[in-house]
């Protein structure tokens, strides 16, 4: 078969699944799930949400402070050419068949609110949701840039753009912020500079860093974070240039093991190198890994750690111990055929009181309350919990309902 003389001239602009692209239109279903399911009394916090805070780069790097990378930023046009934000490997939109990716930029809003407050709020409403823990998506690879001063100047330009233009102005939305921990000293600067802002309730750190949390410059980071009374979030992130994944040919592959792997590592160093022993009262929270490499690790040292205690002294019980101290977020939950696995992995680590529901939300592997609202081994209490209960306590949040549901219940 010969293609000369043969164009391919694909817009997505004439494409009927994105014209008048509507964020409550796309989440119908969701927003019938969440009737059905009598959300109303529910209070729900989604602990692990994006947005795609590159869409609003002019507005950020306005916040920037060196007026050359400003320049460069504002110059270069789009994210990639300006050598400000590295760039993912692998198609996550399938060639625009995951239409969220294709279509987002294009929804119309309204003037006012800002247009990242107007789509969550589409989303939340349809979904059931009350209150959101917002994170970016494409800066969550800045720690991979070979420029220290970039991921730094980015950083903090993202942090006050996001604390002043998106939290300040809608009390549904909260925030982790992003911590540059290639830069320690800056690192504790930022927290400092925002650790009281409106609607930040911690501190983030991404999967890929370029030493590890053990390290000794980390120390003075995770003191402040104790002295604050902030959570510190290791929010996992793929990266395909990483040696041990570079073998996978298949996005499927690394998005299977990525995750996970990038978490495994930083926990083990977290653990065995006794960070909760020299860091007590500093909580940690592990986002986006799934839950299934949990049980695995708490076994694999246990195992470990009872033949050798001697290779971590300064620990003061068994590795599962302290990992059950810590706090979940449940995305990507693996929903297998084998729920009584799943069941153990609750039991395993006191979901209960440590696993905190969160949709990953708009990425194309986005999990619904329904995830937990309809597992049939937990009760409305553990229910009550995981969705909404364990980011209050954790974040020490005043929940806001959503409109919807104060109608609802004002209704009865």
């Amino acid at each position: 078969m010969s293609l000369t003389g043969t164009t391919m001239n694909y817009s997505s602009d004439n494409d009927p699944a994105i014209q008048e692209f509507n964020t409550s239109k796309l989440l119908k279903n969701a927003r019938k799930q969440a009737e059905d399911r009598n959300y109303k009394d529910f209070f729900i916090c989604d602990v692990d949400s994006h947005h795609y805070e590159t869409e609003a780069l002019p507005e950020i790097l306005q916040y920037m402070d060196d007026p050359v990378m400003r320049h460069l930023g504002l110059s270069a046009g789009n994210v990639g050419r300006a050598g400000l934000i590295p760039q993912a490997i692998g198609s996550q939109d399938m060639a625009g068949r995951v239409t969220r990716y294709a279509g987002r930029n294009k929804e119309i809003v309204p003037e006012e609110p800002h247009r990242d407050i107007t789509l969550a709020r589409r989303w939340m409403d349809a979904m059931g949701t009350d209150m959101a823990c917002l994170f970016p998506t494409p800066m969550l690879l800045l720690a991979t840039h070979p420029q220290v001063e970039v991921e730094v100047a980015m950083a903090r330009a993202y942090n006050r753009w996001l604390s002043e233009r998106i939290l300040e102005e809608d009390n549904r939305l909260v925030s982790m912020v992003y911590l540059p921990m290639n830069e320690p000293h800056e690192a504790e600067k930022m927290i400092d500079e925002f650790a009281e802002k409106k609607g930040v309730v911690g501190f983030l750190s991404t999967g890929y860093l370029k030493r590890p949390v053990h390290d000794s410059a980390n120390m003075r980071i995770y003191a402040k974070l104790e002295e604050h009374g902030m959570p510190l979030g290791f929010h996992a992130a793929y990266h395909w240039a990483d040696t041990s994944l570079a073998q996978l040919n298949k996005f499927i592959s690394v998005h299977a093991l990525g995750f996970s792997f990038c978490n495994i590592i930083h926990m083990t160093n977290w653990v065995m190198n006794g960070m909760p022993e020299r860091f007590p009262k500093l909580k940690t929270m592990w986002i986006e890994s799934g839950l299934a490499w949990v049980p695995f690790l708490m076994q694999r040292l246990d195992n470990e750690y009872m033949m050798r205690t001697s290779d971590a002294p300064l620990l003061k019980k068994k590795p599962s111990d302290y990992m059950r101290e810590m706090f979940y977020s449940t995305q990507p939950m693996e929903l297998v055929d084998n729920r009584e696995a799943l069941e153990v992995t609750f039991k395993m680590i006191n979901a209960e009181s440590q696993l905190l529901y969160s949709s990953d939300y708009p990425h194309w592997d986005m999990d619904l309350p329904s995830t937990i609202y309809d597992l049939p081994f937990l009760d409305e209490k553990a229910k009550r919990s995981i969705l909404g209960g364990n980011a209050q306590k954790l974040f020490n949040l005043d929940p806001v309902m959503s409109e919807w549901k104060l109608e609802a219940n004002a209704k009865g």
